[in-house]
């Protein structure tokens, strides 16, 4: 081959790679497969090597290294990112008020003010501003760590390199970058039928995440502020802090609304609700938020929510259509669902043809027959599901009946007394349920595996590679089986083992949350992690009911659960060769400057100054453990008025016993 021929083979090499690149990386939509990209790699890499002197200047390798990120570093964040409940209704926002109220141990909200403001449909963005210089900007992620975007973000215009004046030492902003409706709209003329985007916070999020910066830069990505995380300097009120946002060149919301009563805050989510047509970005609902950050503070978080803030979600949208068949979804758990699977309806601009129809009482209740009409309806991001009939088909509609077996391993249906779900009874044998596990194993909030989804994971099993969790740690040994099938390659397959090994760091609580214990969210995972501290404490006390008991939070169905789960060898199993793999990071016991710092406290009585709740949350974020019952492991009794016979059994095993002024005094409240 002559020296010519080389340089022009190098440079439609280079060509076509940096076309395919953009097609896998910018579009989300590769035109060949990774078997096929990898052959122009491995080709344009040999005749580098063996031609250096005819190497491109915009060589693909130099192109990658420079303007290409390989992937997103991870980024932690000083203080967690929370996310918020859902309200649907006027009765929810009115329960949320009532909880504030109840838990300050107050005797109504006449001194609350709110924050109102439109829920922006986009990505979570934390930026971090130390000496008023930006320094990063990290995706949201499991609310702990998220993807490093920093210079993703550099030309949003809203988010400056340098704070103003009057700039805390230190501070995360957080808020949502999104596109507007009708940059969206340029954005999709831009691209063909297949790269088009499903709507504007799939651009949004599809734009910020690019490995070619230059293509973040080069959408009209916005960012609007509406959080705050670590920050030196104390704000009092909310809207203090978005002045001083607007001081800095960080723009809040131009529709905030401060409000006084459940009144207001209902008048002005159904202005906004009438209005957000003619707003030109997506929301999706109101955000009522506690103006005081002190009130903020005492309210705290439970979970992974504040309770000191709500979403009003806007009112589901409804189409009718057809029920044209019915099928069964087996899920983890074993519960069977029955699934309407529909004549396909315009909702809310999505084609739905699917929607859950709950369970068999549910059926038998709104008189459901399939070849009815039926109103299907869809709220925020919550799946369609059947909401009632519409108008029945006398002559056609055929009853829909109960399955008598599993549809998937035909085993024995169960109905659990206090239950209207059937399940299948062959837990750890129905592959519907084994595929279940794995997929929640892999999930975001879980492992956290990238590229490892509900098709992957299918796939994999599907063909044997996979039949239980822990396999996914030896899917390596499949490796040229794997790359050969449809929708592989070489390089998804290695990016998928990066994915994995990546995700074998797990905390405690999320590990627990992984193993899909029924009845084990994620707030008892964190309750169970921070109670036992380290996995093996946690598993050599799952058949102590006593001291399960005695966990403050958790409740008796979740206990027998915890019970029955490592009753059964085969999850010991999977845990043992799950250590084998992961690396489990245990809570740091933090050195609390506090009386009650490590010890055990149990409540009872009334308490005047605080809410029972607000002293439980007080004292845990003062490094407490908190206990419902009083046993010799207690190392004190706080006592309010009206006290029951928990200061008899204190008094008999030698409790200290205090009063709430005791407690506040100590606690140093």
């Amino acid at each position: 081959m002559d020296k010519e021929k080389i340089i022009k083979r190098l440079e439609k090499l280079s060509e076509l790679i940096k076309k395919h690149n953009y097609n896998y990386h910018t579009l989300d939509n590769p035109k060949i497969s990774d078997k096929e990209f990898d052959k122009l790699i491995r080709e344009n890499d040999t005749l580098e090597k063996k031609y250096p002197s005819l190497v491109l200047k915009n060589s693909p390798n130099k192109q990658y290294g420079s303007k290409i990120k390989e992937n997103f570093k991870k980024i932690k964040h000083d203080s967690q990112m929370y996310s918020l409940a859902n309200a649907f209704d006027n009765n929810d926002i009115k329960e949320f008020i009532k909880r504030s109220v109840k838990f300050l141990n107050l005797d109504n909200d006449n001194n609350f003010e709110y924050i109102c403001e439109p829920k922006i449909d986009g990505l979570s963005l934390n930026l971090v501003y130390k000496k008023g210089n930006l320094v990063s900007a990290g995706t949201r992620g499991d609310g702990f760590v998220g993807e490093d975007v920093t210079e993703n973000i550099l030309k949003i215009k809203n988010i400056p390199s340098k704070l103003k004046k009057d700039f805390p030492e230190f501070i995360e902003i957080r808020g949502e970058v999104f596109l507007n409706k009708s940059d969206f709209e340029k954005l999709n003329l831009k691209l063909d039928t297949k790269s088009k985007f499903a709507n504007p916070r799939n651009a949004a999020a599809g734009s910020l995440r690019q490995l070619d910066i230059s293509i973040s830069h080069s959408r009209p990505l916005k960012f609007i502020p509406h959080g705050i995380g670590k920050c030196s300097d104390n704000f009092d009120k909310v809207e203090s802090y978005y002045d001083q946002l607007k001081n800095w060149n960080i723009t809040p919301n131009n529709l905030i609304k401060k409000c006084h009563s459940l009144e207001e805050i209902i008048i002005f989510y159904n202005q906004i609700d009438q209005k957000r047509s003619s707003i030109d970005y997506d929301i999706d609902g109101l955000v009522v938020k506690i103006n005081s950050f002190k009130l903020q503070e005492r309210l705290g978080y439970v979970g992974k929510n504040p309770r000191w803030a709500v979403a009003i979600k806007f009112s589901a949208e409804k189409a009718n259509t057809i029920i044209q068949s019915v099928d069964y979804q087996v899920g983890r758990t074993g519960a069977i669902t029955p699934v309407a699977r529909l004549q396909p309806v315009n909702l809310g601009g999505v084609i739905i043809s699917n929607a859950s129809l709950h369970n068999f009482d549910e059926i038998n209740k709104k008189n459901i027959n399939v070849l009815d009409l039926v109103e299907i309806e869809r709220a925020g991001d919550v799946i369609p599901y059947v909401s009632r009939l519409v108008k029945k088909n006398t002559k056609l509609s055929t009853k829909i009946k109960p399955p008598k077996n599993c549809p998937i391993c035909k085993s024995s249906v169960l109905k659990e007394k206090d239950e209207a779900i059937l399940r299948c009874s062959n837990t750890y044998g129905c592959n519907s349920q084994k595929i279940g596990r794995i997929i929640h194993f892999v999930s975001k909030k879980c492992l956290n595996i990238d590229g490892f989804g509900e098709k992957q994971v299918k796939q994999l099993f599907n063909l044997n590679f996979i039949n239980k969790v822990e396999d996914i740690f030896n899917l390596e040994k499949f490796e040229s089986e794997i790359i050969n099938l449809d929708g592989w390659g070489e390089l998804s397959f290695s990016n998928l083992i990066n994915s994995i090994n990546n995700s074998k760091i797990i905390s405690l609580d999320k590990f627990i949350y992984s193993l899909g214990i029924r009845f084990i969210g994620e707030v008892n995972a964190e309750i169970l992690a921070n109670e036992f501290k380290e996995l093996d404490i946690f598993i050599s006390s799952s058949n102590n009911i006593s001291l399960l008991e005695n966990i403050d939070g958790l409740g008796p169905k979740a206990i027998s659960s915890i019970i029955d789960f490592f009753s059964k060898d085969i999850n010991n199993e999977t845990i043992n060769n799950l250590k084998n793999n992961l690396s489990i990071t245990y809570i740091e016991n933090k050195s609390f400057d506090n009386f009650f710092s490590n010890k055990h406290l149990v409540f009872t009585g009334t308490l005047s100054e605080l809410s029972r709740d607000e002293a439980k949350y007080l004292a845990k974020t003062k490094g407490a453990k908190i206990l419902s019952s009083i046993s010799k492991k207690t190392d004190f009794l706080i006592a309010g008025e009206k006290a029951g016979s928990k200061i008899d059994k204190a008094t008999k095993l030698g409790i200290k016993i205090l009063n709430e002024k005791d407690f506040l005094e100590k606690i140093n409240l």
